[in-house]
């Protein structure tokens, strides 16, 4: 359920603003932000590309992507839903509990449903505690190679196991808990959240499910079988995934929401589970997770 900004600890006192790579339409977003932001007595933080993109003059303060979310109460993130994907997951990387302000310039944008003309509509209702917070799960994506941890990650869309360079089909066991669940053969497999149901998920032939029930999803990529369909399990599921017997090291690649990722090898063992923090979502307040299906998706209109 969405909660109130006005349960924080402390009040909004410094921003983190983030762009696009290389967009140049937002550099002049970005100054006019910061000037509304100063005269609030409220200090902005740019992440080191955004400054260099808007020319910034020197002692603004500035950090990289990685270390912008420990410098900030809130983060407004100015592009498409892969920068808010990436942001994403380094806000929870460092274990802060920070809201972000998704603001859509162009392209689809589920995630940065935000408008530029409502930019700053918004953030006055995050700074007078009106704003509607959604919390968003997160999956934890834990990869052990021969018994020990190899990567641990975040991941808000999905984790996707896929084919490598050779065309094949793929051979996977998963496990649910301590119960065989299904072998999948196919070109992938998707596990994915609510919030990224509508994604690569969605593409896939899964369902959309929304962002506020506790479920996880599992989709395989253009199955075998027909009978190798979707499945939604419960938010607190183990899912552990692994090459089937004999699969060949090269042909398996994960991904962890499309942003980073690693072969898959034969002796691996991939365990996702619901992570123990979420994202919270700045919620445009002019519609309701219905309306962004209708406006981005048609969905049910013909």
């Amino acid at each position: 359920m969405p909660s109130p900004i006005a349960d924080r600890q402390s009040p909004i006192e410094t921003v983190g603003i983030v762009a696009k790579a290389r967009l140049g339409e937002a550099a002049g977003v970005v100054a006019e932000l910061a000037g509304w932001l100063d005269a609030r007595e409220i200090r902005a933080v740019f992440d080191k590309e955004t400054a260099a993109l808007v020319g910034l003059p020197p002692g603004r303060p500035i950090g990289t992507r990685d270390e912008l979310p420990q410098m900030c109460d809130l983060l407004v993130v100015l592009g498409g839903d892969g920068t808010l994907i990436g942001m994403a997951g380094r806000v929870a990387h460092a274990g802060v509990d920070i809201p972000i302000v998704g603001v859509n310039f162009g392209g689809l944008g589920f995630l940065t449903e935000i408008t530029l003309p409502e930019l700053y509509s918004s953030l006055e209702s995050v700074l007078d505690g009106s704003a509607e917070i959604e919390p968003r799960l997160l999956v934890r994506s834990r990869t052990y190679r021969n018994g020990a941890l190899y990567t641990d990650r975040f991941a808000l869309n999905d984790v996707v196991i896929t084919r490598g360079a050779i065309s094949r089909i793929i051979d996977l066991v998963v496990t649910i808990g301590d119960q065989r669940a299904m072998r999948v053969r196919a070109d992938g497999l998707i596990v994915g959240t609510p919030t990224g149901s509508t994604a690569y998920n969605l593409a896939a032939g899964g369902p959309i499910v929304h962002p506020s029930v506790d479920a996880l999803l599992l989709t395989p990529i253009a199955p075998h079988t027909l009978t190798n369909r979707p499945i939604v399990v419960p938010g607190d599921s183990e899912i552990r995934i692994e090459p089937a017997q004999g699969t060949a090291s090269d042909e398996l690649f994960v991904t962890f929401d499309g942003q980073s990722g690693h072969p898959f090898q034969e002796d691996d063992a991939i365990v996702v589970t619901r992570a123990d923090r979420v994202v919270r979502l700045v919620r445009a307040s002019t519609r309701t997770y219905f309306d962004v299906l209708r406006q981005k998706l048609k969905w049910l209109e013909r």
